[in-house]
């Protein structure tokens, strides 16, 4: 009887979701959207936000001034990491230089300290919009973030265990 040879290996190469992902009209409209989204909150609060945070009572206004302030940290983490995958998509980097890149600008999962629900609830509706807006794309991002990041090159085909026990026992038992 022949040695039988089981390995688990697949003659197709491995689809990089990282690589497909950022070079897809997918990637694209996301794209298009962050930055967007970007521009609309900067233009809300260099205008209508300022002359609406003015007519605040104090605590709305405090509010206001921290809720801003987490939004475009968040918009600018959306930002950079948008961008870092756009220029992975054109050529000007890598995967693993993206990675590198990505160590210097982290998405944050949590933000510390956030409002009561019922204070920004006091806050006006075209920022609470932003702020929901901003808060379900940059849920969407972290979720690609950790399918790209989990993208790592399939280890090197390796023995099936039945195999192996199958072997041993062959040895053993002759």
């Amino acid at each position: 009887m022949g040695v039988m040879d089981v390995m688990f290996r697949d003659e197709q190469p491995t689809v990089r979701f990282g690589e497909t992902f950022v070079a897809s009209e997918s990637f694209k409209m996301l794209f298009r959207e962050g930055m967007t989204l970007v521009e609309e909150t900067a233009a809300y609060l260099d205008g209508p936000g300022r002359d609406e945070s003015r007519l605040l009572a104090r605590h709305a206004a405090l509010t206001y001034a921290s809720e801003s302030m987490r939004l475009t940290t968040r918009l600018m983490q959306i930002a950079s990491w948008l961008l870092v995958q756009r220029a992975v998509s054109e050529g000007e980097l890598s995967l693993s230089e993206a990675a590198e890149e990505k160590t210097r600008v982290r998405l944050s999962t949590a933000e510390p300290n956030e409002s009561a629900p019922v204070l920004v609830a006091e806050l006006p509706l075209s920022l609470q919009a932003l702020i929901a807006q901003s808060k379900r794309l940059h849920a969407r991002i972290l979720h690609l973030d950790r399918l790209i990041s989990d993208d790592r090159p399939t280890p090197e085909p390796r023995v099936s265990p039945v195999f192996a026990q199958h072997d041993m026992l062959r040895v053993a038992f002759g």
